[in-house]
């Protein structure tokens, strides 16, 4: 439900799809000397623009970073914009993300920015011509972050962030499928900033994130919520469908709660039937689960909203930069 378990090791498994990296490998190598090159050209859109993204399959923590960037942004005069690609939406085109928009026509990450960044959210298939929709509509934007997109050369940038997941690194350190690697190891030394989510692991010259929530948002009646001590005693169920669902049980435990651990699939599409083992008890939720769940939820959902904290040197790299640009 979570990655698999072979990404972690050297395994048989791993050993055996090994074939199947190297080709992929092989092809992940020409892409990117192509528009290295010049062969293929990367598409400028006349703003700068912020790429958020990992090297590795399945959630690093991506999306609470991209809520930090537009906020911080925001906070330094500057006016943002979000862009992703929407994974699951019924659409391809170019459009905006309402708040009060539906994971199946949108994404589940787009409609979570949406409630919460606070700046204009777009999605679509083709990065560069969302960038151009959204800058027509929104002509006052002077700064793009993209949501994912490390791989998507065509559009250009002006940043790059390459996330990692401190708990699980970078796996085996072998290419998709035999390993979780998108990109080689070698590709993190050709972004801007480096940046690992925890504590766990040192990573030389890496910029330290930490997300933290103590508060509970009750997903029928978002007006009321509680700390994390109204669970202690309580019959909990926690429920998480990204990329690395245990990373969310570990906070749950570390705030003191006690619960029974539900994994699903990254972007799972959830219906009420997911939910019936709860009953009468407490259910507790990512933010991006919740945005599926809102429609059926009952009194006793909550969801727990994160924040990225993220030490100083990365801000004053992107102001840095972004006053070049």
């Amino acid at each position: 439900m979570s990655s698999p378990a072979h990404w972690q090791n050297r395994g048989l498994r791993a050993i055996l799809l090994l074939p199947l990296a190297l080709l992929f490998l092989l092809a992940a190598n020409l892409r990117r000397l192509a528009w290295r090159s010049g062969l293929l050209t990367a598409e400028k859109t006349g703003l700068p623009v912020i790429v958020v993204g990992n090297i590795t399959a399945g959630g690093t923590g991506k999306t609470p970073l991209v809520l930090w960037l537009a906020r911080f942004l925001a906070e330094q005069g500057r006016r943002p914009a979000i862009i992703s690609r929407g994974y699951g939406a019924s659409r391809t085109d170019p459009r905006q993300v309402p708040p009060e928009g539906i994971p199946a026509d949108y994404g589940d990450e787009p409609c979570l920015l949406a409630r919460r960044a606070g700046c204009p959210v777009w999605v679509g298939a083709d990065r560069a011509a969302t960038v151009r929709a959204l800058h027509a509509a929104h002509p006052a934007i002077d700064v793009v972050i993209s949501d994912d997109g490390l791989q998507h050369y065509r559009l250009a940038r002006n940043f790059e962030i390459a996330v990692i997941d401190s708990a699980r690194g970078l796996g085996n350190g072998w290419p998709l499928p035999a390993g979780p690697l998108r990109e080689p190891v070698a590709r993190l030394a050709t972004v801007d900033a480096v940046v690992v989510n925890g504590a766990q692991q040192n990573w030389p010259g890496a910029i330290r994130m930490d997300l933290e929530g103590m508060t509970f948002r009750n997903l029928r009646d978002p007006h009321t919520t509680v700390p994390a001590a109204y669970f202690r005693g309580r019959r909990v169920h926690a429920v998480a469908g990204i990329g690395n669902p245990q990373r969310f049980f570990e906070h749950l435990h570390r705030i003191g709660i006690e619960c029974s651990e539900h994994p699903f699939p990254d972007h799972h599409p959830y219906v009420p039937a997911d939910l019936q083992f709860a009953g009468e008890d407490d259910v507790v939720m990512t933010e991006k689960d919740a945005v599926k769940c809102v429609g059926f939820a009952t009194a006793t959902c909550w969801v727990l909203a994160v924040d990225a904290v993220v030490e100083p040197e990365l801000g004053a790299k992107i102001l840095t930069r972004l006053s070049q640009a």
